[in-house]
């Protein structure tokens, strides 16, 4: 199947949006979701997921710690974006800062999504 990414939003319309999205722009992956941070990050060293796809708006831990605990895990070198339905120019050096690889805006059409997730599965 192609690469695995794991998408990391409480948001179920949004986690479901993203998934068809990324198949109609013919992203070939196995796709894994998570419904929180803590959710998310049990799954990354079970999955071994190639790209984590992380919403900064997540109830009980926001995206951006759920970012920097990722990044610390030992043997895990998914690339990580930073992805935020909130258009702040602060958040994309909060992102950096937290380890991601990439920042994007989540929009109705998740066009950022789709160029971010191309750029690094190429």
């Amino acid at each position: 199947m192609g690469r695995k990414i794991l998408v990391i939003d409480d948001n179920e319309g949004d986690r479901v949006l993203i998934r068809e999205l990324l198949r109609e722009n013919g992203i070939v992956c196995e796709l894994v979701m998570a419904a929180s941070g803590k959710d998310g990050m049990e799954k990354v060293p079970q999955e071994k997921p190639d790209v984590v796809l992380i919403d900064t708006n997540l109830k009980e831990i926001d995206g951006f710690e759920v970012c920097r605990l990722i990044r610390a895990m030992p043997g895990i070198d998914a690339k990580l974006i930073i992805m935020t339905g909130v258009v702040d120019a602060l958040d994309a050096g909060r992102a950096r800062r937290s380890g991601a690889d990439d920042f994007c805006v989540k929009t109705s059409d998740c066009e950022s999504i789709i160029q971010a997730v191309r750029k690094i599965i190429g």
